[in-house]
């Protein structure tokens, strides 16, 4: 059975539009997994702190250990920031589809087969209701 041009076009666009929101999925995992590893950094940097009682960055004797962990932690600080743009660009592209396949799954007014009828008195009835 062959399938018709449209019905082959719904199923890219379901395809694009659920990995599209796969993709903001996981750069949204991402960002909490780096904010995570951010707070342990900073947690780790004041241990370390406190263990050596010098909190001056620009002390000669400055832990090695806490200036890595603070450049570690800022580093992610900067992966995170350019997920978020990331993330906002995904959302919209992600916003986008769902829009687009919600119009191209949406009965035409030209289509006039039983199914294609059934499907528009279902989405009037919930409409109404």
């Amino acid at each position: 059975m062959r399938m018709r041009p449209r019905e082959s076009a719904l199923r890219l666009m379901r395809f694009e539009a659920r990995e599209k929101a796969r993709k903001v999925g996981d750069l949204e995992a991402m960002i909490r997994e780096f904010e995570v590893m951010a707070v342990d950094l900073d947690r780790q940097i004041a241990t370390e702190e406190e263990r050596t009682g010098v909190r001056d960055l620009k002390h000669f004797a400055y832990s090695t250990f806490a200036k890595a962990a603070r450049q570690r932690r800022d580093n992610l600080q900067l992966s995170v920031d350019g997920l978020r743009a990331k993330l906002e660009v995904a959302q919209a592209e992600r916003d986008l589809a769902a829009e687009d396949l919600a119009k191209a799954e949406a009965p035409d007014a030209r289509d006039t087969s039983p199914r294609a009828r059934r499907l528009g008195e279902r989405n009037t009835d919930a409409l109404a209701g």
